[in-house]
């Protein structure tokens, strides 16, 4: 919106600095931030108010947890107010990315948030049928990949090779709505400590804000032997939202959590970084840098699966950072070392922008 206003003052005076993206991207990172502050506990007031007993607690989880009871989930929504807001504040509102990336951040936390209120409703931790969500997700990422795939080429770029790539053709738009998909139910399961899922999706927003900005500088781009994309510089405005609204949710989320974001946020989030990744041709990169969460995703994976065909478990309680808990971890020690992890990823994930 204020890009707009700017260019119909053709960036005369101070509108000139609504020109560079990298001036909209901190502002878009200071305004997410404000808002959640700003809005947070009154928000959380108005939850805890609605939801009585607040999210339900798995009985079979770790027995800590029994002490969360009563905390209040839906917190996604203040993540998602403070971001659309940002977004709709500070990116060009006539990049088809800006609108692809929104359709999947809201239509993720649309999802999010129905599964979410039948948990809380119901009062149980099952929700939404798993079969039902994944056919909404897939509608919803199957309209922002086309509208993604339809500005940049069909070919999946591989890291640490320069103009490398494999032409997947059509078979693109799906493998697309997947990346999308993967993500937002890799962060959901990553989210099950108070500020697990949160910090690593800063981090990984904040990697991926650099990859975008690159990416869509030609200069920069045939510099560092990756693909160009015009316009995905937009994306890092939408990537420093994502880190200004997850730290103003954090604040109210650090240990001892006040809210829980819940699915309505973590879906949110996740979707938003595949819908990155897919724009800026990252795909391979993503699951670098959200490394922990494909290791997330793949411990629940590895344990349904053995467990079908053995019964036996090969961790003691999936997803993986459960499985520390039970080993004694303290929840804050598993949160701070999976964040570390995270940093280390993302590092590991933007070498690949110069190692080819």
């Amino acid at each position: 919106m204020l890009y707009l206003l700017a260019q119909w003052l053709h960036f005369a005076g101070l509108a000139n600095l609504i020109r560079y993206q990298s001036f909209r991207a901190g502002a878009a990172l200071l305004t997410a931030l404000t808002i959640g502050l700003i809005i947070g506990p009154r928000f959380i007031l108005m939850l805890r108010s609605k939801q009585g007993k607040g999210q339900p607690i798995r009985e079979d989880g770790p027995k800590t947890h029994l002490a969360k009871r009563g905390t209040p989930t839906m917190g996604g929504l203040m993540i998602l107010i403070s971001l659309v807001v940002s977004m709709l504040l500070w990116m060009d509102l006539k990049d088809p990315f800006v609108w692809a990336c929104l359709a999947v951040t809201g239509g993720f936390g649309i999802i999010g948030f129905l599964d979410d209120y039948d948990k809380v409703t119901k009062r149980s931790h099952k929700g939404v049928s798993g079969k039902v969500r994944l056919l909404m997700e897939f509608a919803v990422a199957g309209v922002a990949a086309y509208i993604i795939v339809s500005h940049i080429s069909t070919n999946l770029y591989v890291p640490f090779l320069s103009k490398r790539y494999i032409p997947l053709g059509f078979l693109y738009y799906p493998f697309a709505a997947f990346v999308m998909v993967g993500a937002g139910n890799a962060v959901n399961l990553t989210d099950g400590l108070d500020g697990l899922a949160t910090m690593p999706v800063i981090i990984a927003a904040g990697a991926f804000a650099i990859i975008a900005y690159l990416t869509g500088r030609v200069d920069y781009a045939t510099y560092l032997g990756i693909p160009h994309v015009p316009h995905a510089g937009e994306l890092a405005i939408l990537c420093a939202g994502i880190m200004g609204a997850g730290l103003g949710f954090l604040w109210f989320n650090a240990p001892p959590a006040a809210v829980f974001m819940g699915d309505t946020g973590s879906l949110a989030l996740g979707g938003a970084l595949g819908a990155i990744a897919v724009a800026a041709h990252a795909e391979i990169v993503l699951a670098i840098v959200g490394g922990l969460f494909v290791l997330e995703a793949a411990s629940v994976i590895i344990q349904v699966f053995w467990f079908k065909r053995t019964g036996r478990r090969i961790f003691r309680m999936a997803p993986i950072h459960h499985h520390f808990e039970q080993k004694g971890w303290a929840e804050s020690t598993v949160v701070i070392r999976f964040w570390i992890v995270s940093i280390v990823l993302a590092l590991l994930g933007l070498s690949t922008l110069k190692l080819r």
